[in-house]
């Protein structure tokens, strides 16, 4: 569980110090567009500390993700968004209002529950049937994302957050669905491809999302997505298991850390306007 925050801390903290150098690089100047401030930005220490941390944190999402279930990873990671709202508040200024404040209380709340509530990792290995369905959601999620731009204005936003959401829940299975680091078996073993389809098919969805849709909304649907779909099977096909007796403050847990994640998805995404103020969250996540 320690991991599993950290990877949370690393995540928050890296969008916030993207977001101040994306920042910094468009108020240079220099013409070039996205790519332009996208150069500039990696010519900067915060925006290479950022993806420092975003490394980090992946490498302590994937020890917590091989040491507890599933459901209290994927809570600890949307609370990435509390973490992102304090350091924001911190760093850009931004101003929380107190519905935002309680929120952050409410996903501490949510994920202490969790970690009183918690077991060790289900003991199920996961059969071959669920690794090529993990690879078939990865392939339906990068469908998606190359076809934002052709989806209904109404509800885009929705579904390539949703679709987001998968992707990175896909990430999430797979990492428990690899049994063996050699490379032999690796190779062989299609959870390796979802992870890495999930991955870049969930970036591409919510890059589309937060182009084409509003952040909000992007961002609350995918934090349900990444939640959600993989706790169920982690307990359903994996045997996660919370301690004798806690099953019901597990499920209150979880259910009360996503509901504060979801009311700080305006931190999803970080473009920040020339004022200071933050109009979503910053680089891209996960």
């Amino acid at each position: 569980m320690v991991c599993a925050l950290g990877a949370a801390v690393c995540f928050g903290t890296a969008t916030v110090l993207q977001a101040m150098a994306a920042r910094a690089a468009g108020a240079q100047g220099g013409g070039g567009g996205e790519a332009g401030v996208l150069l500039r930005a990696l010519r900067q220490w915060r925006y290479l500390a950022g993806l420092a941390l975003d490394g980090l944190g992946f490498v302590l999402q994937v020890v917590a993700l091989r040491s507890i279930p599933i459901y209290a990873v994927g809570a600890a990671l949307a609370s990435s968004l509390a973490v992102t709202a304090v350091v924001a508040a911190r760093l850009l200024r931004v101003r929380l209002s107190p519905g935002e404040w309680g929120a952050v209380g409410v996903v501490c709340a949510g994920l202490a529950m969790l970690g009183l509530a918690s077991g060790t990792e289900g003991d199920r290995a996961g059969s071959d049937a669920l690794r090529f369905a993990m690879l078939g959601v990865a392939v339906g999620v990068l469908v998606v994302g190359l076809a934002g731009g052709l989806l209904p204005e109404r509800g885009r936003g929705l579904v390539l957050g949703l679709a987001a959401g998968f992707g990175f829940g896909v990430v999430e299975v797979a990492v428990r669905l690899i049994d063996s680091v050699a490379v032999s078996e690796v190779l062989v073993n299609p959870a390796t491809y979802a992870l890495l389809l999930g991955g870049g098919a969930a970036f591409l969805a919510l890059t589309s999302a937060l182009q084409r849709g509003a952040v909000t909304v992007a961002t609350a649907a995918m934090v349900i997505g990444e939640t959600v779909g993989p706790a169920v099977v982690g307990v359903v096909w994996l045997g996660d298991r919370t301690r004798d007796g806690l099953a019901w403050l597990a499920v209150l847990g979880f259910v009360v850390a996503v509901a504060g994640a979801v009311v700080l998805a305006r931190f999803g995404e970080a473009p920040v306007a020339s004022g200071g103020e933050v109009e979503g969250r910053g680089a891209a996540v996960r």
